[in-house]
């Protein structure tokens, strides 16, 4: 497929694509012509690409993971590399909910000491 195609399939810009190609991130595309030919694997990389920026994954990470051989994408070793990311996330996730126990631990605290200390009527100084 044409790389029009390939933005359409995963809300890249061209532009966008073209970088992912220039950094390695992707197989240079073999050319029809004067046109670049994506696979589906290049698709599905690209939207690997895209999903794991949102997730905070940086292309050099990326880079470091997204490796070929014989022409092929090593999809095991990106799985490893997923399965990290979300060990990082849930940490991460567990780490916040602790600071929201210890918010919660305060406010209980304050409530219980100061009961007198209900909030301001509104329109009233």
């Amino acid at each position: 497929m044409f790389i029009g195609e390939v933005s359409r399939r995963t809300n890249l810009t061209v532009k966008a694509i073209k970088f992912y190609e220039e950094k390695g991130l992707i197989a240079v595309p073999e050319r029809q012509g004067r046109y670049r030919v994506y696979t589906a694997e290049d698709v599905e990389i690209l939207t690997l690409i895209s999903e794991a920026k949102v997730l905070g994954v940086t292309l050099a990470e990326l880079k470091d993971v997204i490796r070929y051989h014989n022409g092929e994408v090593d999809w095991a070793r990106i799985s490893v590399f997923l399965k990290k990311v979300k060990r990082k996330i849930e940490a991460e996730l567990e780490s916040l909910s602790n600071k929201a126990e210890k918010v919660d631990q305060c406010i209980a605290s304050i409530d219980s000491c100061h009961k007198s200390l209900d909030p301001p009527l509104k329109g009233r100084r």
